[in-house]
């Protein structure tokens, strides 16, 4: 049996129509589930064999939400992702485009890292964003409760940098090692390369390297014209050339405080009103099915 979980909420609308046209590659009976609307991992999971696989229809959201969903537990199938969502930033993490057949990535949904804030815990597949990043996430998502065109997050990032948002000043510390630093404007724990629909945030870290570690990125230091200057070349990862602006560091456990209380995004979803971030590569190991 092939389970298609989809997320109603993913894309533009038109995700259910898009997972139902995927039965079509399919020579074994198909089973169509609402993401959205599973109570029960456990139950869903543990009667699967190696030979039913999970095709996973939605976004980076979408993914997010799947893997705290199954916490604990790991699954004996094969599992697929099909991206049907806006950003789509893990699938560009892989080097493959929307239309690409789906893709299985058991391989990447362990040792994922988590992230502790305001007193939850949750697992990220992408990034962390603080800063800018979850400045523009607040505001597209207020954006996407007022109109019905796509958001156009480059645009409220310029229009942020420029106007509206206003840089703090951060203490980071990454496996027990300070630094602190003024006007920061992104403060970025990284797991992929790539956030924020194409930024290549981190163009060095790899998702699947033995060493676990993860990529702080913090831009800081300077005024609103330089940094708008500077900001385009985040798309190409171009932006770490900048050193004096761009701080890069690399560790299993960060911790990023900011002076004021400032929005955040995990793997797109938005975070308000926080101070403090904590992200830890060490994970505890899943019991098998």
């Amino acid at each position: 049996m092939i389970y298609i979980l989809f997320n109603p909420l993913a894309g533009h609308g038109d995700s259910e129509a898009q997972a139902k046209a995927l039965a079509a590659h399919y020579q074994e009976p198909v089973s169509f589930l609402d993401i959205t609307q599973i109570q029960d991992y456990h139950a869903l999971l543990s009667p699967l064999s190696q030979d039913d696989a999970i095709v996973i229809c939605g976004g980076d959201g979408t993914l997010n939400r799947f893997v705290n969903a199954i916490e604990g537990i790991e699954p004996s199938c094969d599992i697929f992702y099909y991206a049907i969502g806006t950003g789509n930033d893990f699938l560009h993490d892989l080097g493959k485009k929307p239309e690409s057949e789906p893709t299985r990535v058991n391989d990447y949904l362990k040792d994922l890292p988590f992230v502790e804030v305001k007193d939850q815990k949750c697992r990220f597949i992408n990034g962390i964003g603080f800063g800018i990043d979850g400045y523009c996430c607040e505001v597209g998502d207020k954006l996407k409760q007022t109109a019905d065109k796509p958001v156009n997050y480059t645009a409220i990032a310029i229009k942020g940098l420029l106007f509206h948002y206003k840089p703090t000043n951060a203490t980071v510390t990454v496996d027990g090692k300070s630094y602190s630093y003024k006007k920061v404007w992104i403060a970025a724990a990284m797991k992929g390369r790539y956030y924020g629909g194409g930024m290549m945030t981190a163009p060095e870290q790899d998702r699947l390297s033995e060493s676990k570690e993860l990529t702080l990125v913090v831009m800081h230091g300077s005024g609103k014209l330089r940094t708008l200057t500077v900001f385009p070349s985040i798309f190409k990862g171009e932006h770490i050339k900048h050193t004096k602006m761009v701080a890069v560091h690399t560790g299993k456990d960060i911790r990023v405080t900011f002076d004021r209380p400032t929005a955040l995004q995990i793997d797109g979803e938005t975070v308000l009103g926080v101070t403090e971030y904590h992200v830890c590569a060490k994970l505890p190991e899943p019991a098998t099915l």
